[in-house]
Parts: structure tokens; sequence; C-alpha cells
């Protein structure tokens, strides 16, 4: 599982940068979610992205498609799989095995909105990674903790940025 177009592009985009840092900042995509049947969302991007989500039966949805709270597992999972990858690509680590499992758990009685002393947010996010590679062990386990560090999903949920809420009325 060892990529040098990988490296090769991260060499590039990292020069480019260094030379002109404000190359770096960017505005992200957009994600924009329609209520299509019930509790079913279509989630469009502005390059034809698309997701689904669906609550589970017991919460008046078909369960058509998973959750939303899933789709944040499911991006802090991809996200820092895809920067562990990628930081064993710049350091020429040949990985034979990369899996990374996001667990949470949750009260219900938040989102239903039974004791307002309850979050509807997750609770603690556990991520668990099984690494195999080329490098010894203790290179393994420094190289997932940089990743960790550095993958912007994890980042962007320790530490949570300003939101804002803008509500048109149509």
């Amino acid at each position: 599982m060892s990529d040098p177009s990988i490296r090769e592009a991260i060499e590039r985009l990292s020069a480019a940068i260094s030379a002109d840092p404000a190359k770096a900042r960017a505005k992200n995509a957009s994600a924009t979610a329609r209520v299509t049947e019930g509790l079913r969302c279509e989630v469009t991007g502005p390059r034809d992205e698309r997701a689904v989500t669906d609550m589970p039966a017991a919460m008046g949805g078909k369960a058509s498609g998973p959750n939303p709270a899933w789709l944040l597992r499911a991006a802090m999972a991809s996200c820092t799989a895809t920067v562990i990858a990628m930081r064993a690509a710049k350091l020429g680590v040949a990985l034979s095995t990369l899996e990374v499992k996001v667990e949470s758990e949750s009260d219900t009685r938040g989102i239903l909105g039974l004791d307002e002393r309850v979050s509807a947010g997750l609770g603690v996010l556990r991520t668990t990674v099984r690494i195999g590679g080329s490098a010894e062990s203790q290179s393994l386990r420094e190289l997932v903790a940089w990743a960790d560090a550095h993958s912007p999903v994890g980042c962007t949920v320790r530490r949570a940025p300003a939101c804002s809420l803008e509500i048109e009325v149509v």
C-alpha cells in the first residue's frame, strides 16, 4: 500500500505553499441538506457530491441511510486514515494494514428534548487504529499520533470552531 505519486503530490503542494503561504487558505466546499421524505435527507455539494441520511424507525425514520452522527464518525475515521496514509507516503513507509474505527455514545434524551440538562451531542469519541507496515512499531505509533494531531476533521471536533446560524424564512 505505498504510492510514490502521493509523496510527489504532497512534496509539490508543500513546496508551492512554502513559496507562497497565501495559497494555503481556502474556502471549503459547502454541503447542503434537503429533506426529501420523512426524515430522509439528501446532502449535495458543489461538485455533484452526494450522501443520504435517515433516522432509525424508532425515531420516525425509515433507516434508508446512515444517521447524520454516523457520517460524523465516518468523516473522522476516513480523514484520520487519509492523513495516516499521506504521512506514511511522505516518510516512505509502506503500509500493509490500515484500519481506523471511530465509536461514540449518545443519550437520546438530548435529541428528543426530554431533559434540557442532557446534551444532544455525542459523548466521548474513541478512535482505534490498526496499522502494520515497513516501519518499527514505535515509528508506526508516532506516525499515527502525528496524523491524529493533523487530521482536519479530528482537529475540528477537538477544537470546536465558532459556529453561526442564519435563518432565512421563505
